[in-house]
């Protein structure tokens, strides 16, 4: 599995998906997609040489547990998932898929929380949303010892820095601007 760091493509629509085939970028996350479109993108992907992350809880029409997983492993075969449910990260690592655990910052009991379940499972990488709180993204590490994504609320270069100020190894991003950086 090669490191996760930069800017990481997030494709919300297709608009962006030819750019992204022909882009210098390794790794493509798909935001929300449909089940029926899932494994002829996969493969298109792959066949530009892209590695790709999944966000399993919104693919349309896979429930995400494990016969979903099993389904992605053995017929999509992405590189990774992302989700915010440590079972599905837990099902997904068993399966030797790269694993994204998404936090949502709500709060400092959710933070609390989730740094609980997070040092149970061990994903591969924690992504925060908002991203841009910079002293959060350190804690968490501090916390986990796990690698940090930033996301969610990035849309600039300045969000981009002060993520990485604070610690991030890659920043997550559907701001098609902000790819390039």
């Amino acid at each position: 599995m090669s490191e996760l760091k930069g800017v990481l493509p997030v494709l919300r629509n297709m608009k962006e998906f030819e750019r992204l085939l022909s882009s210098e970028h390794e790794y493509i996350i798909y935001l929300e997609i449909r089940l029926s479109q899932l494994k002829a993108l996969v493969q298109a992907a792959k066949k530009a040489k892209k590695k790709v992350i999944l966000h399993i809880d919104l693919i349309q029409g896979l429930k995400a547990d494990a016969y979903g997983i099993e389904y992605l492993v053995r017929e999509v075969k992405p590189d990774g998932i992302v989700s915010t449910r440590s079972n599905v990260i837990a099902m997904a690592k068993k399966n030797k898929l790269m694993t994204i655990q998404r936090l949502f910052l709500l709060d400092s009991h959710a933070l609390e929380h989730n740094i609980k379940l997070i040092n149970q499972v061990k994903p591969d990488y924690i992504e925060i949303l908002p991203g841009i709180i910079p002293s959060v993204i350190a804690e968490v590490h501090e916390q986990t010892g796990i690698p940090v994504i930033a996301g969610g609320l990035i849309r600039t270069k300045e969000d981009v820095e002060l993520a990485y100020g604070g610690g991030a190894v890659a920043i997550s991003t559907s701001q098609a601007e902000l790819w390039e950086l």
